[in-house]
């Protein structure tokens, strides 16, 4: 798999500064970690990443919200983690995610599954 930039939707510092290590040890670059639904929506927009990982739920809006007006403007590879996938299958069914506590060989799994989805025409 070529090299992404990736922009990391989290609001829990830990979490997002683990995903930005296992995704530089995948090969893939963070172009943006950002805590917020306005704060995404305005990263995206910014730096035109190849792939979204967004947390459902943030303290600042919905990483699902965020994905909803991201994708107002074109696709773009996307997944979201939860601590509660259901919510998430509940609100997008044909959503990839990742549930939280996660392994490095899930994520990349996961990565791979968004980036199909976008070669299959998703």
């Amino acid at each position: 798999m070529r090299p992404l930039q990736v922009l990391l939707v989290e609001d829990e510092l830990l979490i997002a500064m683990l995903f930005a290590e296992v995704l530089e040890d995948m090969g893939h670059t963070v172009c943006a970690m950002e805590s917020s639904e306005a704060d995404a929506v305005a990263a995206a927009a910014k730096f035109n990443p190849d792939l979204i990982i967004a947390d459902a739920k943030l303290r600042k809006g919905s990483g699902i919200a965020a994905l909803a007006t991201i994708l107002l403007s074109g696709h773009v590879p996307h997944m979201f983690v939860s601590g509660d996938v259901s919510s998430v299958r509940a609100a997008r069914p044909d959503a990839i995610v990742m549930q939280k506590p996660f392994f490095a060989a899930d994520l990349a799994r996961a990565v791979e599954l968004a980036m199909d989805a976008k070669a299959a025409g998703a």
